[in-house]
């Protein structure tokens, strides 16, 4: 539901003080990942949370597939499932791996994005639907959706609250995630495509979202989800839905987080800076740039023990020492 509001119109919700902490906390938790360089995972580790990611989102739709089975799917391994779970999967692959081309403003962006996330699944996919819907819980329907004819209006209007409001990313991104699902734009794909444009709207902003599964949170609440909407439905506002989604991410930066204090030995690190794709010369002081909270002494521990493994290459002495990895490890 949207209400005008001076010179924009602005999706109805409060501020409260639930809002105000979760912000705080996740302010707080970014700054602390990217000090530890944690938005800066791995390629092993991104590709590890796409699959999560992918996973939480059709899990939430009934896909039925695994981990195993969606890592298989990315490297173009046979998997043997249902017709229809395979498509999702493909699909959302194709979508997470072109994320970042996407305006989260632009409803050409919108339609194309769900053009690619819906091939095959639905008849015009890319397409607004062309009647009204009702959602139907139980025998009672427990939302009808606007009529067709205004979605083109809707959907501009909360692009142009994301444009124009001066509201934090934080609150956007869950208010126009909300308004997507309140608007019902598309026959099917609805939820998937508010949790991708929520995901788009926070890595314009904090990079780090391209890869934090927080949607594996919504999964393991799915129930405490659909509550959220119903609630925020009734009271004609997002404020739930948007108290529900923001402690969600920041369950999803705790669990990020963690894996700095799981880097407590010199294997541990040594494994996560070579799996972090670092190309090229580099000093002590470029790995102390990834590991902010060691000594140098840890750090020339660090470093000796991987000259020993064989995972290091040193060059050098004393001040002019420097290092490569051994690519063929």
């Amino acid at each position: 539901m949207i209400v005008s509001n001076d010179s924009i119109i602005k999706p109805p919700y409060d501020i409260t003080n639930i809002i105000l902490n979760l912000i705080t906390e996740i302010s707080q938790k970014i700054g602390a990942v990217n000090a530890h360089h944690l938005n800066r995972p791995s390629p092993e580790l991104r590709k590890r949370n796409r699959v999560k990611t992918i996973k939480a989102s059709l899990e939430i739709e009934g896909n039925t597939l695994s981990e195993d089975q969606i890592t298989a799917i990315i490297d173009n391994k046979k998997v043997i499932g249902p017709k229809e779970d395979i498509v999702e999967v493909i699909n959302a692959i194709d979508v997470y791996d072109k994320i970042s081309q996407f305006n989260p403003s632009s409803i050409k962006s919108f339609l194309k994005a769900h053009k690619l996330l819906m091939k095959g699944l639905v008849e015009k996919p890319g397409n607004f639907r062309s009647k009204s819907v009702g959602i139907v819980k139980g025998k009672e329907v427990s939302h009808v959706a606007p009529p067709p004819q205004h979605l083109p209006a809707l959907i501009n209007d909360i692009f142009e609250y994301y444009r124009k409001s001066n509201d934090p990313v934080l609150i956007k991104s869950c208010v126009i995630h909300y308004e997507i699902e309140f608007i019902h734009p598309f026959m099917d794909g609805n939820g998937r495509m508010g949790r991708l444009w929520q995901t788009l709207i926070l890595m314009k902003e904090y990079p780090l979202f391209e890869f934090l599964p927080f949607e594996t949170i919504i999964k393991e609440r799915q129930h405490e989800y659909y509550s959220a909407l119903e609630k925020s439905d009734k009271e004609g506002k997002s404020t739930r839905f948007i108290e529900f989604i923001l402690a969600a991410i920041n369950e999803s930066l705790d669990d990020l987080l963690k894996l700095q204090n799981q880097l407590n030995t010199s294997e541990d690190r040594m494994k996560y800076f070579i799996e972090s794709g670092a190309t090229g010369s580099f000093t002590r002081k470029d790995y102390m740039n990834i590991f902010k909270d060691i000594s140098t002494a840890t750090a020339s521990r660090d470093l000796r023990y991987g000259v020993e493994q064989g995972l290091l290459k040193k060059e050098g002495d004393k001040r002019k020492t420097s290092y490569q990895i051994i690519l063929s490890r």
